[in-house]
């Protein structure tokens, strides 16, 4: 009893070093698991969030002094318990086998409490967490930063001496996956629906926004302010509710209905994410890659007067990605836009570029304003297409196959003799 009271002072100090130790690394977990819209969001908040944002700005500083001092408290716990362990087995009856288990205690408390179960509870609420450590966090980060010329040079001589002919590897270019498509073709290394997804990711960066978008007229938007009765019970066609203006009919922000419930605020455009603004030329690889990096669902595709032509949604993206076949609903991949039926007559979507379906089928079309299919069709009938409409385009007969509700609509294109005849 005696010596357990002896050990006791080593506890209690083993004790608060976990729970630092369990500060750094829960920290560390939570902040670095942010995603781009909560770091925006602590940019903006309390001085506590702006605190942990700026933090975040130079993220090698930060883990170079959280990794500090883990160090150091973790060599400091190991040290008491070790002093703790050789007193418990100075005793007489059974110290050793007191001494083995509690070292064995010692380490299975300090990885479950200071790194299984703080990273655990960070990555769940990294946002109120990263709030609240912001402050002492920053203190503690600022105590290092007399040692940080040090522990920097430290790292690169370290680097140096164990790899010294390490040399970062090229980022990977379009003409790397093609390759890798091909090879896959030979040895059977990927299945065929991984080996079309490739290819749909490769030929991203062949298509312009404004083959892929939904045009003006295929989309609805809602001038402020909005309520959930304005949808009339009904589902938007890009599952976005889109809110322009207040004083124009420009998109301006977004909201994903299936993140809203029905019972909610009137005023729905306060809850808008801001849309990201593309020109009608950008590739769809690099509105992807905005999207991402902005943290953007909604694009809004302009042409060279500012205006807004058409929209383009990460779930379009996401659906022109990972679509292999003409599933019902379903945007069919890049490669299927255009399927040839027979001599002179082809099946393709309405969200096809006119432009890219005249240099497919190698005819001159007259200049429209409309740039897709669906457009093409939507000013000619001053509606929505319906299975049955047609319309003529020079050389080209269009005539509307299906138009479902969800979906995209099919179109049977001709060439015929149309131009030549009016002549």
């Amino acid at each position: 009893m005696t010596l357990f009271l002896d050990i006791v002072p080593h506890l209690i100090a083993m004790s608060v070093l976990i729970a630092c130790s369990a500060f750094f690394s829960g920290s560390e977990a939570a902040l670095f698991f942010l995603r781009p819209r909560e770091r925006r969001q602590l940019r903006e908040g309390t001085p506590a969030d702006r605190a942990a944002a700026r933090l975040l700005n130079d993220p090698d500083r930060l883990l170079s002094a959280v990794l500090f001092w883990n160090l150091v408290i973790n060599v400091t716990y190991f040290a008491l318990a070790s002093i703790a362990a050789m007193d418990l087995g100075r005793s007489e009856a059974g110290g050793q086998w007191q001494a083995v288990l509690f070292a064995f205690v010692s380490l299975l408390a300090i990885i479950f409490f200071s790194e299984m179960l703080p990273k655990t509870v960070a990555v769940l609420s990294a946002r109120r967490i990263s709030s609240l450590v912001g402050i002492p966090l920053a203190i503690a980060v600022r105590a290092v930063d007399p040692l940080m010329p040090g522990l920097r040079t430290i790292t690169l001589l370290s680097r140096r001496l164990i790899l010294p002919r390490f040399v970062p590897e090229p980022y990977l270019e379009v003409s790397d996956l093609e390759r890798a498509i091909e090879i896959s073709k030979t040895d059977a290394s990927l299945t065929e629906p991984e080996r079309q997804v490739l290819q749909n990711i490769v030929s991203l960066s062949d298509i312009r926004v404004d083959e892929w978008m939904r045009p003006r007229m295929q989309f609805l938007a809602f001038r402020p302010p909005v309520t959930f009765a304005d949808l009339e019970g009904q589902l938007t066609p890009s599952g976005y509710l889109l809110i322009t203006g207040a004083d124009n009919d420009e998109v301006a922000g977004a909201i994903a209905l299936r993140q809203m419930s029905p019972v909610g605020p009137d005023r729905l455009e306060r809850y808008a994410e801001p849309v990201l603004y593309l020109p009608w030329c950008t590739s769809v690889a690099n509105a992807l890659h905005q999207m991402v990096s902005r943290d953007r669902e909604v694009a809004a595709v302009i042409n060279e007067l500012g205006e807004t032509v058409g929209i383009l949604t990460y779930d379009d993206l996401l659906s022109a990605i990972f679509t292999t076949t003409h599933e019902s609903g379903l945007r069919p991949s890049v490669r299927e836009a255009i399927r040839s039926v027979s001599e002179d007559v082809w099946e393709v979507t309405g969200m096809i570029s006119l432009r890219r379906l005249a240099r497919r089928l190698g005819v001159t079309v007259p200049a429209s304003r409309s740039v897709t299919v669906s457009g093409i069709l939507q000013d000619s009938l001053q509606r929505l297409p319906q299975q049955g409409d047609s319309c003529q385009l020079g050389p080209l007969q269009f005539d509307v196959i299906a138009a479902p509700e969800r979906g995209q609509l099919l179109v049977r294109v001709t060439l015929s003799d149309f131009a030549e005849d009016t002549e």
